[in-house]
């Protein structure tokens, strides 16, 4: 049994994705981060971070409880554990570990600032917006020159979809058309149309909160109501 604490976000749906993928029973927490929840004591202790989402897998390895937070390192967890979505022989493995990393220090926190800048943001800042949305563009380029010949990042599907798919799927509030990167564009095509990714991203669907339109939900997610 596992415990997911969450939230409706893009990387809550790298693990809601991989979740339902794998098969493997789990129980939604909601940590609304809208509200501040994520600085909880309770939460702190599962990542002192105080960033969504967390696992505590309570049938871990080798029968140990298993406490984790930051995405690629449950992605990879959830992939050993179950013998899925990663490739079995070792180059495979770090063609795939690799894509991960890319995602985890590139796409997703460049697409994570220029969605601030370009779509939070109160007060515009033309430099810090053009910096993010072309860093954005740039990374998008890189994605569809890899999927040039193939279906999926690493040829099948893996982690590194998974990782990849929620940050692409906001791209509008990113400053981008996906119709410009054809390649991408189909590979969105193809995993979106999977019914575990379905259902992954509408776990707490519900509890959705338009973060340009909330004050409070600002000063809880980025310190204070946006100002740059």
């Amino acid at each position: 049994m596992i415990d997911l604490y969450t939230w409706f976000c893009p990387n809550g749906h790298k693990v809601h994705i991989m979740l339902e993928e794998t098969g493997l029973i789990y129980e939604v927490n909601p940590v609304a981060i809208v509200a501040g929840a994520q600085f909880s004591d309770t939460f702190t202790q599962l990542n002192p971070n105080n960033k969504v989402p967390a696992i505590v897998d309570h049938d871990g390895l080798n029968g140990a409880t298993v406490s984790l937070f930051e995405t690629g390192a449950i992605l990879l967890y959830l992939a050993r554990k179950t013998g899925q979505f990663l490739p079995s022989d070792e180059n495979g493995q770090w063609n795939v570990v690799q894509w991960l990393m890319w995602q985890m220090g590139g796409l997703g926190p460049m697409m994570g600032q220029a969605e601030h800048f370009f779509h939070h943001a109160d007060k515009k800042d033309e430099y810090a917006t053009e910096r993010y949305v072309r860093e954005t563009s740039r990374l998008l380029n890189v994605l569809e020159r890899q999927l040039a010949d193939r279906d999926y990042i690493c040829q099948d599907y893996s982690i590194a979809d998974m990782a990849c798919f929620p940050w692409v799927r906001i791209n509008k509030l990113c400053g981008q058309r996906i119709s410009n990167f054809p390649n991408v564009a189909q590979w969105y095509g193809r995993i979106r149309e999977r019914p575990a990714v379905a259902r992954g991203l509408d776990i707490l669907k519900d509890h959705y909160v338009e973060i340009a339109e909330s004050p409070k939900a600002k000063r809880q997610l980025f310190g204070s109501v946006a100002q740059s």
